[in-house]
């Protein structure tokens, strides 16, 4: 039987059950927690709090959730074995490298990129991200069962290729699948299937395209469908830029059309981020937290015609067959939505 490594160690992937592909559980910027904290307060109140959040996602169904927080976002393993131990469900985390532009200076001039101080040879992200596959984070020995990296508005920046690039090795060497977080609103999935699928031979039914979901550009979500990358439909309750209803309402459409086993869901949440003052976060995106999708999305959707069992789908069977490395399900052997309820219309 397959498995992936959680932060308690490995499962069988046939136990994964209800998972959600894109939550985090902190998002912190490391430099500013270590010298401006008094926003964070105590340690053992925060970890309480995460526990009591994810207790309630287990509640309302969650069995798996894949935190895809890497260095560049506050990665720190010991507090997340923590938590793992005191809740029920099951945490799988990630290897990689979080970064829309430049490296950090402790990668600049460290391995294969030329540069006036002679950097060369084997490229240590690699070594990094397989280490942390292999033999586990920091000495944890937790072991990354996903690897990251990202491709935002500015594009394909050296330190953004470098980073694909160490990631598809990376995969091609443990097996281990990946998922790029993008900016759809620029396309920039189609600039993974270029440098990872074509130029570095990563099979795109082995990556789940993050953020997918910002965007109500049917065609462009087809295109990446069709050419066989998993689909992070993964923002819901991050309504800022795209509106509850345009993304539930591309969610149907895009099963509509027969997309129903490319496609996987989540929220994006996390317990604490510090990109914002919490009580900002509060009063602008009520909604973002572990359960929308139960309390809210499902209902909406089951509304409009879309059947539990594809709902079930996108939570259990297409994240099992992923990480199993199973061929992605084609759209055409899944049935469409039988009763519509009302047209699409993008917004």
């Amino acid at each position: 039987m397959p498995s992936i490594h959680t932060v308690r160690g490995a499962v069988d992937t046939a136990d994964l059950g209800v998972t959600l592909m894109h939550e985090h559980v902190f998002v912190l910027s490391s430099d500013m927690q270590q010298n401006y904290s008094a926003e964070w307060g105590s340690e053992d109140a925060r970890v309480d709090d995460a526990v009591r959040r994810l207790t309630v996602a287990y509640e309302a169904g969650v069995r798996t959730i894949v935190d895809p927080t890497v260095v560049g976002m506050g990665r720190y393993i010991p507090r997340i074995a923590r938590i793992a131990e005191r809740v029920p469900l099951q945490l799988v985390v990630a290897t990689g490298l979080y970064t829309y532009n430049d490296l950090p200076f402790y990668l600049r001039h460290r391995g294969p990129a030329p540069d006036r101080l002679g950097g060369k040879g084997t490229d240590p992200l690699v070594e990094m991200f397989v280490s942390d596959i292999r033999d586990g984070i920091g000495g944890t020995g937790v072991k990354a069962g996903m690897l990251k990296c990202a491709v935002d508005a500015p594009g394909i920046t050296l330190g953004v290729e470098r980073v694909m690039r160490a990631v598809a090795r990376a995969h091609h060497e443990t097996g281990v699948p990946i998922t790029v977080h993008t900016h759809a609103d620029s396309g920039s999935g189609l600039e993974v299937k270029r440098v990872m699928c074509v130029e570095e031979g990563v099979d795109p039914g082995r990556i789940v395209l993050a953020h997918s979901g910002d965007t109500t550009d049917l065609e462009y979500l087809t295109a990446l469908g069709d050419a066989g990358f998993v689909l992070g439909m993964d923002r819901f309750g991050l309504n800022l830029d795209t509106p509850f209803e345009a993304r539930a309402d591309t969610l149907i459409e895009m099963v509509r059309r027969g997309y129903t086993g490319r496609m996987v869901l989540s929220q994006d949440a996390n317990c604490y981020i510090d990109w914002m003052e919490p009580a900002v976060r509060e009063a602008v995106l009520p909604q973002w937290h572990y359960t929308h999708l139960f309390d809210d999305v499902f209902p909406y959707l089951l509304d409009r015609g879309i059947e539990q069992r594809q709902i079930d789908m996108m939570l259990v069977d297409v994240p099992r067959a992923f990480f199993e490395g199973r061929p992605a399900p084609i759209p055409s052997m899944y049935t469409t939505i039988s009763s519509p309820g009302r047209l699409f219309s993008a917004r």
